[in-house]
């Protein structure tokens, strides 16, 4: 079998496309209502795209968001109509409202370094005195964010979105239902494979008047999830959580004295560094899906890709 390969752009062209677009690590094909969503194994952090992809996370993602967009389709309509390819998903075209969806259960993070820094209030909403970094919060609150098209996404409060029309009453409102409901059902999911979902984020889009969950869900990307096994105790000592989410490459960067901030410059990535995350994104799919991730064959993969999307339309 063929080295690792890692797909850090596709250059397709399809016959009745009608558009492109190249996001931080997804590269959308667009045929009408109709979209093609490949996942590349570009990575992103502080919202900048890391110079090196990494092999397998495009599919590992893919896969999971696959997982629990199925799972959560009861509870909000999703853009999802196929999943031809491991690294593709084929989906109603949506309109994205311009705001993510962040919900905290825990204080964590971004929440955390704010708290710390000795502000009682997220986007709005008050938090206790008291608390103590990874502590869960008194209930799952929402710190929304604006969708950004270049750089940094930023806080902002229900208030604000309402007061300048981001989205109206009505819309954020079933946006708020939805995303509780997406968080308690994703916060049962963990458990049952031994995690705690700590904070997430969800998009919605609209297609044809209707509202719909877009992107990816409950991934270790767009997620942070602690192990439970522990997790009283680490807290009690004041010891780090174990974490599964993409915040050891986070913090990888943090040591390496970059965080997105101008004039900062990314570590180099070496061989070792690329197959580590490499080897931590195939160890969180593996625990979040409770399946190994299947061998493939690296040597026609853009052509599989390619072929995949074909077939789908």
């Amino acid at each position: 079998m063929a080295a690792p390969f890692a797909i850090k752009e596709t250059h397709f062209q399809f016959a009745g496309q009608t558009g492109f677009y190249r996001g931080k690590v997804r590269d959308v094909y667009y045929f009408g209502d109709t979209m093609a969503m490949v996942a590349t194994d570009r990575i992103s952090a502080f919202d900048v795209i890391l110079p090196k992809a990494i092999p397998d996370k495009g599919r590992v993602l893919n896969q999971i968001a696959a997982i629990n967009l199925h799972a959560t389709k009861s509870i909000v309509p999703n853009w999802v109509l196929s999943t031809p390819d491991p690294n593709v998903t084929v989906g109603r075209k949506c309109d994205p409202f311009r705001v993510e969806m962040v919900v905290r259960g825990y204080l964590a993070g971004h929440a955390a370094r704010e708290y710390k820094a000795g502000k009682r209030q997220i986007c709005g909403v008050p938090l206790p005195d008291g608390l103590h970094e990874n502590d869960p919060l008194p209930t799952p609150i929402i710190t929304p964010t604006t969708k950004a098209a270049v750089g940094h996404d930023e806080d902002i409060s229900r208030e604000e979105i309402l007061r300048r029309g981001i989205v109206s009453e009505a819309h954020y409102t079933q946006l708020e239902n939805y995303a509780l409901a997406l968080f308690k059902k994703g916060t049962e999911m963990a458990a049952a494979r031994g995690l705690i979902l700590v904070d997430t984020k969800y998009e919605f889009g609209l297609h044809q008047g209707t509202v719909y969950l877009i992107d990816e869900v409950h991934t270790p990307d767009s997620s942070r999830y602690f192990y439970a096994d522990g997790y009283p105790e680490r807290q009690q000592r004041g010891e780090p959580q174990k974490q599964l989410s993409k915040e050891f490459v986070r913090q990888w960067l943090i040591e390496n004295g970059f965080q997105g901030k101008e004039g900062q410059r990314v570590p180099e990535m070496t061989a070792e560094i690329v197959a580590g995350i490499s080897s931590r994104y195939q160890e969180l799919y593996e625990q979040v899906t409770g399946k190994k991730l299947d061998a493939i064959n690296y040597d026609h993969i853009l052509e599989r890709i390619q072929e995949s999307i074909v077939k789908s339309l």
